[in-house]
């Protein structure tokens, strides 16, 4: 019994036991503290990492909504500078069709003043000399259009008007296509030739007696002519100097060029029973007043 009592392992202080429990309590929280740091440290960088992105994010989303106000704005400047210059076009545009309107209304006035004007002048022409004038108005429009009709603008030489008045046929024969260079206006009153002279400044004018048509235009043409046109009143006239101013005429014409005359009369102002020449009935208008017949005349 002594001797097994004697081979039991000595007791184990209490103070190693405490100081055992405590460096393995020490070694633990060591690791523990270590492995909490390892985690802070890998949680603090996903947190650095998640930063980064979120502000790299915020960054690129500024920079997108920066670049998107840009475009807006310079689109609505685009649009606010179209809208500005469409409406200074339509604005221009409303001022030129503005101003065409007055001008075509001016016109408008101008010409109807011009045609009471020349109504009166005819007119007070006409009970100074009725034999002379042969007419109360000038020519109207539809026949001024229809004696043009007969000239070929195309045709080299001057043409001459005989009896022009107002200017109605000269008118109608410069829209016809004849220069008004080409044109020898004969006009036998005064005050018409001044007339005449300012409406049509580039046509020659001459004063003189159409009935004796070739010394009126000696001097003055060298060539022979492309037409002749005639307002004159032949009716007053007497069978024998109607027939002898066609002739004067077709002698100064080209081939085929014609003689262009109007009448108020049912019949040719020219005799036909003389013979020499052709003449063609054109159709009448009744538009003008009084009705009117062009007749067109042609060397044989």
């Amino acid at each position: 019994m002594p001797d097994l009592i004697s081979r039991r392992r000595p007791a184990v202080p209490i103070a190693v036991k405490a100081r055992v429990f405590r460096d393995r309590l020490e070694e633990e929280f060591k690791v523990t503290v270590a492995r909490a740091r390892r985690q802070f440290a890998a949680t603090r960088g996903k947190l650095r990492q998640e930063a980064r992105e979120a502000r790299e994010r915020l960054k690129s989303e500024i920079e997108q909504a920066t670049a998107d106000l840009k475009t807006g704005v310079a689109r609505a400047a685009g649009r606010v500078k179209s809208t500005r210059h469409r409406l200074e076009g339509e604005a221009r545009l409303t001022a030129a069709k503005m101003k065409l309107r007055v001008a075509k209304a001016k016109s408008k006035a101008k010409q109807a003043a011009d045609k009471l004007e020349d109504e009166a002048r005819f007119l007070r022409t006409w009970i100074e000399s009725p034999l002379k004038t042969g007419a109360v108005s000038p020519s109207g429009p539809d026949l001024a259009r229809e004696m043009a009709r007969h000239v070929d603008p195309q045709m080299p030489g001057l043409v001459v008007e005989l009896g022009p008045g107002t200017g109605p046929v000269t008118e109608a024969l410069v829209a016809r296509g004849v220069a008004e260079q080409r044109l020898v206006l004969i006009e036998y009153d005064s005050d018409f030739c001044r007339l005449l002279r300012e409406r049509f400044p580039r046509a020659t004018v001459l004063q003189g007696d159409a009935y004796a048509i070739a010394e009126t235009l000696r001097g003055h043409v060298h060539d022979r002519i492309a037409a002749v046109v005639s307002s004159l009143p032949l009716m007053t006239k007497s069978p024998r100097e109607r027939l002898g101013l066609l002739r004067q005429s077709l002698a100064l014409l080209a081939e085929r060029a014609p003689f262009v005359q109007f009448t108020y009369a049912a019949a040719s102002p020219i005799p036909l029973r003389e013979g020499g020449f052709y003449a063609e009935p054109g159709r009448r208008i009744w538009k003008n007043i009084p009705p009117a017949r062009v007749w067109v005349y042609r060397q044989a």
